[in-house]
């Protein structure tokens, strides 16, 4: 038997089904998430991969679970401990089985010299980084932070945060994510 559409809809189709479906235009969404139109039609188009924070912050804009946005295989990926790649970094969840908990933890991997190449994260909520190995910048707000191999930041993630590797070898956080 053919799987339905529906079990392979990707995070973008659904964001972009659910706001139809609650009447939201991308430009109030914009305004409620802080993330530019241009940034949710590429989201919504597939054309990029939304961050674990970026589908917290926009699940709480529409006022709905953020459960509700992540694709069955993304599902599937996380009760699995999937390794998830993006341009400059991946991480790995170290909590698959909590997808209706209020903290997560994610091994997260940074390319050498390399940044996010996406808007900087912001959700609600707070944040724990641990640095397992390399030299890593994270900027809150218009804070910059240096963490070093054995050290960590804790921070409120509703403050734009950005992370950015400093180290010419790949650099290796914890990052623990709570949201209420």
């Amino acid at each position: 038997m053919a799987k339905k559409a529906s079990k392979t809809q990707s995070v973008g189709d659904k964001i972009r089904e659910m706001r139809e479906k609650l009447k939201i235009d991308i430009e109030k969404l914009s305004e409620k998430t802080g993330y530019d139109t241009e940034y949710l039609r590429e989201l919504e188009a597939g054309v990029i991969s939304p961050a674990v924070g970026a589908l917290i912050q926009i699940s709480r804009a529409m006022s709905v679970d953020s459960s509700e946005l992540l694709a069955e295989e993304k599902k599937e990926a996380r009760r699995k401990s999937h390794l998830k790649r993006t341009k400059a970094y991946s991480y790995k969840s170290l909590t698959p089985d909590a997808d209706d908990k209020h903290l997560w933890a994610y091994l997260v991997t940074l390319d050498p010299k390399k940044e996010h190449e996406m808007v900087a994260y912001q959700h609600e909520g707070e944040e724990f980084m641990f640095a397992i190995d390399g030299k890593v910048e994270v900027k809150v707000g218009d804070d910059i932070h240096v963490i070093k191999k054995g050290e960590h930041i804790h921070f409120n993630s509703g403050i734009q945060h950005h992370l950015r590797n400093l180290s010419s070898k790949t650099s290796t956080l914890i990052v623990v994510v709570y949201t209420p």
